[in-house]
C-alpha cells in the first residue's frame, strides 16, 4: 500500500472560490491487463478546499480498495472560470468532429489540459526505490546545478511516494544539464502524482 494523503494539507493552496485541484481514481493497465486502454476513469474529484479532501479521503480510500485503482491528483491548481471557458471551446470542437457521443466527457477532459498554478509544480519520475542520500543527490544537483525557470522561487517543493520510487515535486528548471545526466529519469510538466494506491 501507499499513502501519501497525509502530505497533501501542506500542498494545497486555495486563495479564491476559483481554486480547485483535480483528483481521479484510475483503475490502470498494470494492475487490470484486461483493460483496452492504459487506464480507466472511476471517479473524479474537484477538491476546493482541504476540508472537502478530508471529508472524501476515506471514501476515495475505500473506492480504490474495492476496485484495485489509484487516486492521483494533479497537483498544479485549477481555475473552475478557465476550466468553464475551455469547456465550451472543446464541446464545440467535439460537436464540429461528430463526436456526440463524447460530449459528456468534456468537462473531466478539460480538467487534465490546463492549470492555473503560479508556479507550475513538476514531476522528476524517478521509477527506483532508492536511500535518503541518493535522493538527496539528486535534489541537490537540480538546486546547484539547474537554473530555474522563475528566480524568486526554490526548486524543491516535497518528495511523494510512487507505486515503483519516488515523484520529486519542483518547480520548473533548466532540464538540459539535468537530462545529461540523467537521460533515463522523466519529468512530467502536469501529470497527476500517486495519493493512495492499495
Amino acid at each position: 500500500m501507499m499513502d501519501n494523503f497525509h502530505k497533501l494539507p501542506n500542498l494545497l493552496t486555495f486563495e479564491s472560490e476559483d481554486d480547485f485541484y483535480y483528483l481521479q481514481i484510475l483503475q490502470r493497465k498494470s494492475e487490470h491487463p484486461e483493460l483496452g486502454s492504459n487506464s480507466k476513469v472511476i471517479r473524479n474529484y474537484f477538491i476546493n478546499s482541504i476540508e472537502y479532501l478530508n471529508s472524501h479521503e476515506s471514501e476515495i480510500k475505500a473506492i480504490c480498495d474495492t476496485l484495485n485503482a489509484r487516486a492521483c491528483l494533479r497537483l498544479n491548481k485549477r481555475s473552475y472560470r478557465r476550466v468553464a471557458f475551455k469547456t465550451m471551446v472543446n464541446l464545440a470542437n467535439t460537436m464540429a468532429n461528430n463526436t456526440f457521443n463524447h460530449c459528456y466527457r468534456v468537462y473531466d477532459k478539460t480538467c487534465g489540459q490546463g492549470h492555473n498554478h503560479k508556479p507550475a509544480r513538476w514531476i522528476v519520475d524517478i521509477d527506483t526505490k532508492m536511500n535518503k542520500r541518493e535522493l538527496n543527490e539528486i535534489v541537490l544537483f537540480i538546486d546547484r546545478k539547474c537554473d530555474p525557470i522563475k528566480k524568486e522561487y526554490t526548486k524543491f517543493v516535497t518528495v511523494l511516494d510512487s507505486k515503483k520510487g519516488y515523484h520529486l515535486i519542483m518547480h520548473p528548471f533548466n532540464v538540459m544539464q539535468f537530462k545529461q545526466l540523467y537521460p533515463e529519469i522523466e519529468i512530467h510538466k502536469d501529470n497527476p502524482s500517486n495519493c493512495y494506491i492499495p
